[in-house]
């Protein structure tokens, strides 16, 4: 196969189908692309598009991103999922700020020491805002390249791994690199998905796994493991005034930096984990169980409703705030946190709290 035909069949095919009116385009600098490739991780980009445009508004440049508090940084980030990306965006901006003056660095080598940011990232970063050179390795480039050249095994493992990136700098042009970038991303989240659309692939003739009829066995799987569950109560501690007790989790971690509120282990004692907040509950109700799944594990979740004696005050030796369900300002909330309070302050629960 000539590397040239690839690009040039992938170039013709974004010219006439591509994606190129996302927010993140216009204009291409760094910083913009650099937020959106994080978001993008693991998140659609119909999902994005909002979460996007709303960061912006806030954080226009890296030097405000660098200035905020990282629980406003949070906050917008509460649904996008995987916080750990939001920290390190944060931790990056601050690092951007004091050893390159907000500017970012011209080599991948440079871009990808930043907190968060690896190669595929730091490549695309590059490629899309200074048209560098620079190969890229995401989750859809990977399924596309293992289908182009058959190539066998999970791309997780290392040997697949650079395989596929010895193909993705073959097949990255020296001309165009914003939009070849895009559109290699694009062709596997828009034809080559899971489900290929094959007869509208710009590249079928072109691909090996077509060719041999078996392009859904590609890329090779994950080998199956099956994920462990654990279990936690979620105490939802109410005060006289409807307000509930809200505590940051430690930053490393299960929702790190977010907003919960306390948990303890299914067997522990409610009443010392009241007792040692200065707390006495007057009153309790279980509420509906739900399960919560992260990439490696199921947690349930067993809520509990408990009001108790106290007017707003401060509660003794915890870090927290009490806050209104209807309105807890501008915190990173964790996803099961938000459906709680969402629940509180809906019709459903009213009448029992």
């Amino acid at each position: 196969m000539s590397e040239p035909a690839f690009s040039e069949a992938v170039l013709d095919w974004y010219d006439r189908h591509g994606r190129n009116d996302l927010p993140w385009q216009h204009p291409r600098t760094p910083y913009r692309v650099w937020v959106s490739e994080i978001m993008l991780q693991q998140t659609q980009v119909a999902t994005v598009i909002g979460y996007f445009e709303r960061f912006m508004a806030t954080f226009p440049d890296v030097h405000a991103l660098a200035a905020a508090d990282v629980d406003q940084v949070l906050h917008l980030w509460t649904g996008l999922g995987y916080y750990a990306r939001a920290r390190n965006l944060h931790k990056a901006a601050r690092q951007l700020v004091e050893e390159h003056g907000g500017d970012f660095p011209d080599t991948v080598e440079e871009v990808a020491s930043l907190p968060g940011i690896g190669r595929s990232t730091a490549g695309a970063i590059l490629a899309q805002s200074r048209g560098v050179r620079a190969p890229i390795l995401d989750g859809n480039v990977k399924r596309v390249l293992t289908r182009l050249h058959a190539v066998p095994g999970w791309p997780g493992k290392k040997p697949v791994e650079n395989r596929l990136w010895e193909l993705a700098e073959q097949h990255t042009p020296d001309q165009r690199l914003a939009d070849y970038t895009q559109a290699v991303m694009d062709l596997g989240a828009t034809l080559c998905t899971r489900r290929p659309d094959c007869p509208r692939c710009p590249v079928v003739h072109l691909c090996q796994a077509h060719a041999d009829g078996n392009p859904q066995d590609y890329p090779g799987r994950k080998p199956a493991k099956d994920k462990p569950v654990r279990a936690t109560r979620m105490l939802i501690l109410q005060n006289d005034d409807g307000h509930v007790w809200l505590e940051p989790r430690p930053p490393s971690g299960i929702w790190g930096g977010l907003w919960c509120f306390p948990q303890l282990d299914p067997e522990d004692a409610r009443s010392d984990a009241l007792e040692r907040r200065g707390l006495a509950a007057r009153h309790q109700e279980n509420l509906p169980g739900f399960r919560h799944t992260f990439s490696h594990f199921h947690l349930d979740i067993e809520p509990q409703l408990i009001r108790v004696d106290s007017h707003g005050h401060a509660v003794q030796d915890a870090e927290g705030r009490w806050v209104s369900p209807a309105d807890p300002g501008e915190l990173g909330l964790a996803a099961p946190v938000k459906k709680l309070l969402d629940q509180l302050h809906g019709p459903r629960q009213r009448g029992l709290l």
